[in-house]
């Protein structure tokens, strides 16, 4: 059970319950947060008109900007996070879920956010494999993960600083394992995750995303999904080509 101090100091184990998320979203770090991931997300899905939107995690601090120009627009929220209501009026648009088994028809959806979710899944190529499915053909997939070289992944300050921190590396392994191909790459959170930073906290996102700083909060993949499992093709080994060789010598007939 995770419990949120007075200070906003997170701590337990890996899985983030949804109310303490919901708490941190409503202080001064959270709403940077929310304002500075949610500037890095609106560049990767810059366009959604007309296309079905799923909220992987919790991922509902960052979908209001989509419900106007989606076609539709979901959460789905893990069963051991728990569920809030979402939004907060009109019709409820949230549910609860395992994340390895989403109540979703196969490829229903265009596009998937995943956000506090692939470091929180003890089961994260399940997960993958599960949106894969969820997704239609030509869909896409934008996970943010925190970064394991980062700062934020280190302190449990905010949901980043628990799960699973993951490095380039192990985010493109996973999702390739899971017929994903990674088109598109973008980093955010440079500033550290202390109220001491907030005012300087958009100065760090220009200067960190210019000089391209491996020391970012998280990271953000874009994702397409494939079709086909690529087929390693081996070269066959030929066996040696023999020279041809003479038939026995034939005695000479005897002498008449």
């Amino acid at each position: 059970m995770w419990d949120l101090g007075s200070q906003g100091i997170i701590s337990g184990g890996m899985n983030v319950d949804v109310v303490d998320l919901r708490n941190f979203y409503a202080q001064p770090l959270g709403v940077m947060t929310r304002r500075l991931l949610g500037r890095a997300i609106r560049v990767r899905f810059d366009d959604l008109t007309g296309l079905a939107v799923l909220g992987l995690g919790y991922a509902t601090p960052y979908l209001g900007v989509f419900r106007e120009e989606a076609e539709r627009c979901i959460a789905v929220m893990p069963a051991a996070q728990g569920v809030v209501r979402w939004p907060s009026t009109g019709p409820t648009l949230a549910t609860l879920a395992d994340e390895t088994s989403l109540p979703l028809p196969t490829a229903s959806m265009d596009r998937v956010l995943a956000v506090h979710a692939l470091e929180m899944t003890s089961n994260p190529a399940e997960m993958l494999r599960e949106v894969w499915r969820v997704l239609a053909p030509g869909g896409r997939l934008l996970a943010v993960v925190p970064n394991r070289r980062g700062v934020w992944a280190r302190l449990d300050t905010t949901p980043f600083g628990n799960g699973r921190p993951f490095s380039r590396g192990q985010v493109v392994g996973l999702l390739r394992e899971a017929l994903f191909t990674p088109v598109g790459w973008s980093e955010a959170l440079y500033a550290p995750p202390s109220p001491w930073f907030q005012r300087t906290a958009v100065a760090f996102e220009r200067i960190g995303a210019r000089l391209s700083l491996p020391f970012s909060g998280v990271l953000v993949v874009e994702a397409t999904k494939q079709l086909y499992r690529p087929v390693t093709v081996r070269r066959t080994r030929l066996a040696p080509v023999l020279e041809p060789a003479l038939g026995p010598a034939l005695g000479r007939m005897p002498a008449v």
